[in-house]
């Protein structure tokens, strides 16, 4: 009984730790360095996305946890093990690239299977494995295809099956979806989330597509220049983002900068507004007032009630079917963007280009930044 204690109580703690662990990783190439003490944990099951613009070291990082790159300084840790020491092919980790890397001469069994067979799987295992894998990714009766009479989504999912039929504790995704049209990768993410959930798998995907991550993962790291900006849900990086270049990086935003005054107003050029969560700022010092277009309301007329509104003329008008979105030019030259619901007949917008109006919001929808 002692024993099984134990044993419970190893693997309950092994759940409770991360699966990843980067350690104040940083890589370097030559003098520049691609990642910068990086540190980050990953969870069991977990559907982990990073996410930053060309450049900020996101497939360094996957590149890293592969094992097709080393780490200048720190550790990366897998089930709480070093795996400085492992070789790429040892690891219980496999990636799949942006390009897929199918063997156009292979049919798509082959292809799914050539993992296996370089490990010199039985025939009956193989097939078996081959079999599971095209029922997972809903490819019955393609495995004797050739690679050039699939289309892009097809490929794709070959190539995810490939990287799924050795059954890796963690599969890395290098923007995976990039090089399909935009209706199928909207599609193929629902499909990647519900194969994520039925098979437990942590996934970790790379993009600097900033709706994707926010759709397909449980968590984001945002980064930027090899440093960790923000990690945190994708609801709490929208609606509370740590500073103005998170703010300013994930969709769309208006930022006002000011000073908090004594009575915890915030004092700008559009005047005094009313803000929440200001107990961390200092009075007299700078902050960053960071405004979603969804959050604003406009209409004609001054809105009554304790709101903070700023009258504006309408410059520009953006027209993406479900939603407008309206650049609004204010009083000291700013613009701000308005985000409004195409709800009326044929969509027909409620105000035009020229129209003088009133924005407004209640002071608990801004984000006070002090950086």
């Amino acid at each position: 009984m002692a024993d099984g204690g134990e044993a419970a109580q190893n693997n309950a703690a092994n759940e409770q730790s991360p699966l990843v662990r980067f350690e104040a990783v940083t890589k370097r190439f030559g003098s520049v360095a691609a990642i910068e003490s990086f540190s980050l944990d990953i969870a069991h099951g977990e559907f982990f996305a990073l996410l930053g613009p060309s450049g900020c070291g996101k497939t360094t990082l996957l590149r890293m946890l592969a094992g097709f790159e080393t780490p200048t300084e720190g550790r990366i840790l897998l089930d709480r093990e070093d795996i400085d020491a492992v070789q790429p092919h040892r690891r219980p980790v496999n990636m799949m690239f942006q390009n897929y890397a199918l063997f156009p001469h292979l049919t798509v069994e082959r292809n799914i299977g050539f993992g296996l067979r370089q490990e010199n799987a039985t025939r009956a295992e193989i097939s078996e494995r081959v079999t599971e894998m095209l029922a997972l990714v809903r490819l019955q009766g393609f495995g004797r295809r050739r690679i050039d009479q699939l289309s892009g989504g097809q490929r794709q999912r070959v190539a995810l099956a490939r990287s799924l039929i050795k059954r890796p504790r963690v599969l890395l995704l290098d923007e995976p979806l990039a090089a399909l049209d935009k209706k199928l990768r909207a599609e193929t993410q629902f499909e990647l989330m519900e194969l994520q959930r039925r098979l437990g798998t942590t996934f970790v995907i790379v993009t600097h597509d900033q709706e994707e991550a926010m759709i397909v993962a449980d968590r984001i790291a945002v980064m930027n220049h090899g440093r960790l900006m923000q990690v945190a849900t994708p609801s709490e990086i929208y609606e509370r983002p740590n500073s103005r270049w998170v703010a300013d990086f994930i969709g769309e935003v208006t930022i006002v900068e000011g000073r908090i005054s004594a009575s915890g107003a915030m004092d700008s050029a559009l005047g005094q507004l009313r803000v929440a969560g200001t107990s961390g700022a200092k009075s007299g010092g700078t902050v960053w007032l960071a405004l979603r277009p969804e959050k604003i309301g406009m209409s004609g007329e001054r809105p009554a009630g304790e709101l903070n509104k700023v009258p504006g003329t309408i410059s520009e008008i953006g027209y993406r079917g479900d939603i407008s979105i309206y650049k609004v030019r204010l009083a000291d030259r700013s613009l701000m963007k308005v985000a409004l619901a195409n709800v009326g007949v044929r969509g027909n917008a409620r105000f035009k280009a020229g129209d003088l109006v009133w924005l407004s919001w209640p002071p608990d929808v801004g984000v006070v930044l002090d950086s």
